[in-house]
């Protein structure tokens, strides 16, 4: 249950002083980012607690009063490309992230309209911009309580500020822009680790993470996803898998032809999550290159692969390959969500993963097993998921080749769903999923690899799926793995999901709209256009005057919307690498620009106390 408005009052103000004192405070009170995402009050980290279950025990908004939510404060953020990602709320002080140039906001929650404390545009070159694939995104900050902020810069470094002042601490080499390597995910921060990914699949880089010292910067380890096992940090000590095909020695260097694993991408941009009872952190990796199936013969080992790692060492606890051999550009980066269910009348402690490849797979996180694994789409290009193996059960007709075009894929290479991340509700013990619905024709090429440059290989087209309908956003049981439920929604919906204990759950989509449904039945009870299309996450927050608010970036851009976001022309349909193809008409419903939009119930001030 929400606290009373006398001590939720009293908390805000505490931990307002608290961070007035400085970091130190914070330290000295033993506030580790554990325990502080453990403040229903606050959004400390991305999914704002470590599961990524983007689940806020807040309820004064409910499907009763929902109606009555509207715009508190707005902000511009000064930038136009796409807005990925949500702000974090730590005390009274929310920090706001952008597209490139990756501008960082300080905003004061105490007073009206949120005014700025202070802002950071970090210097980057304009070079880079060509070299992100499907654009300048970025997906967010990570919080130390130390009173640190870190960002990923586009041009490859990691980036520390001071939280309360703005000023850099450090800034870090992490990846080299001009080999094709970019950095768009947010980073996650455990204990004394900041752990980062790159981006890049698309220009033949070899995916990785990368650890640092939250205090210095200084590189502790780095684990690939392709290569020897030294270099992926796998060893016969600490690697268990309950599968034949995950056992062996090298796998990432005997699974390619030749030595095209040293580009073989399996890059690391998406989102991360960690439990701190197993201490072990979860990360997907990314497609293959180049996407020309016939370059690269084998599994393509440790491509498109979910790893749990020790943060503090880096090493490979498990790894489960999703797609082996990977023929469609089924990056698989999308979100692992940490929850712990009922499975056959047991308790598990499970992992819930809705991949590009149109499966949605419950694991056991303990050894990497797959406990349930089904389409949550009208998936075409297999039929199931073995179970006993773990592989996929593959329709031969429906692998791509560059020996002629591959038509009527399902899903297309975007995926049932990309980056915009599911949430998960324990009061319907439901997950809710933003989707897309889209197919393809696939067609592989021979491409040259040469450093900085695209090594794509692949002709695309996609467009809608079964029905017309480009988008849906679905309830789904994990134990059972099936839909529940569903809305159909004309343009994907690309904006990640939010779920409450009022019973709601909300959601954004590619014109504009944000969107609540009550999260036991789907009825939509409430929409609000925001000035562009959405991409980013809802997030909320109890402000300082002790109300409920509910925050997200717009701005339309990413994959789907990179028409609009780079003004590129719908006459080709297979430009953005295939997706102008599918949503080459989103500029009939929204436009460039990035807006933060504030939401609040009737009675609410918009920031300042009572």
């Amino acid at each position: 249950m929400n606290m009373s408005f006398t001590t939720c009052s009293a908390r805000a103000m505490l931990l307002g002083a608290t961070l007035a004192l400085g970091p130190s405070a914070l330290v000295a009170q033993g506030q580790d980012l554990h325990t502080m995402s453990r403040d229903n009050n606050q959004w400390v980290m991305t999914g704002r607690t470590y599961d990524l279950q983007r689940y806020s025990p807040l309820n004064q908004i409910t499907r009763d009063n929902v109606k009555t939510l509207h715009p508190a404060w707005t902000m511009s953020t000064g930038t136009l490309r796409g807005h990925e990602g949500n702000p974090l709320v730590v005390g009274n002080v929310m920090y706001v992230h952008t597209s490139f140039p990756n501008k960082v906001y300080a905003l004061d929650l105490t007073k009206e309209g949120a005014p700025q404390i202070w802002s950071f545009t970090p210097e980057q070159p304009a070079d880079v911009i060509p070299i992100a694939c499907c654009d300048v995104v970025n997906r967010g900050l990570a919080y130390h309580p130390s009173g640190k902020l870190y960002i990923e810069l586009l041009s490859g470094d990691l980036l520390a500020l001071d939280a309360k002042t703005g000023k850099q601490i450090f800034r870090v080499k992490s990846a080299d822009y001009k080999k094709g390597e970019t950095m768009t995910n947010a980073p996650i921060v455990i204990r004394d680790v900041v752990i980062t990914g790159i981006s890049g699949g698309e220009f033949g880089v070899r995916g990785r993470v990368t650890a640092f010292s939250a205090t210095d910067g200084k590189e502790l380890w780095r684990a690939y996803s392709t290569g020897p096992d030294a270099d992926v940090k796998i060893t016969a000590n600490t690697l268990k898998s309950p599968y034949p095909s995950a056992q062996g020695k090298d796998l990432g260097v005997s699974t390619w032809k030749g030595d095209e694993w040293t580009r073989g991408g399996g890059t690391t941009w998406g989102w991360y999550s960690y439990d701190p009872e197993l201490n072990l952190f979860y990360y997907s990796t990314g497609n293959p290159g180049a996407w020309n199936p016939d370059q690269r013969l084998g599994d393509n080992k440790w491509s498109m692969t979910i790893f749990a790692r020790n943060p503090q060492t880096g090493e490979a606890r498990w790894a489960y390959q999703m797609t082996p051999h990977d023929a469609w550009d089924y990056d698989g980066v999308n979100e692992n969500i940490l929850v712990d269910q009922n499975i056959g009348g047991k308790m598990t402690k499970t992992l819930v993963h809705f991949d590009r490849n149109g499966f949605g797979y419950t694991l056991d996180r303990t050894n990497g097993r797959v406990l349930v694994a089904n389409a949550y789409g009208p998936v075409n290009w297999a039929k199931g998921i073995d179970l006993k193996t773990g592989r996929p059960i593959e329709d031969p007709t429906k692998r791509t080749t560059a020996k002629g075009n591959t038509e009527g894929i399902c899903p297309a290479a975007i995926g049932f769903k990309d980056q915009q991340p599911a949430a998960y509700s324990p009061q319907t013990n439901l997950f809710y999923v933003p989707a897309n619905n889209i197919c393809m024709d696939y067609e592989g090429v021979e491409v040259k690899y040469a450093a900085g440059q695209p090594y794509v290989g692949a002709i695309v087209r996609m467009f809608p799926g079964p029905g017309g309908n480009r988008g849906r956003f679905i309830a789904w049981d994990a134990t059972q793995g099936k839909v529940v439920w569903e809305k159909k929604e004309p343009l994907a919906a690309y904006g990640g999901a939010l779920t409450t204990a009022g019973n709601l759950v909300f959601y954004g989509t590619m014109e504009g709209w944000l969107k609540a449904l009550d999260a036991k039945t789907g009825e939509e009870v409430w929409k609000f256009k925001t000035p562009s299309g959405i991409i980013g996450n809802p997030m909320t927050y109890m402000g300082p005057d002790g109300k409920q608010y509910l925050a997200v970036l717009s701005g339309i851009g990413g994959w789907a919307g990179i028409g609009v976001a780079a003004g590129i022309g719908a006459e080709d349909p297979t430009a953005g690498l295939g997706a102008l193809g599918a949503f080459g008409d989103a500029g009939q419903f929204t436009n460039q620009g990035g807006v933060l939009t504030v939401f609040a119930l009737d009675g609410a001030m918009g920031g300042g106390k009572r």
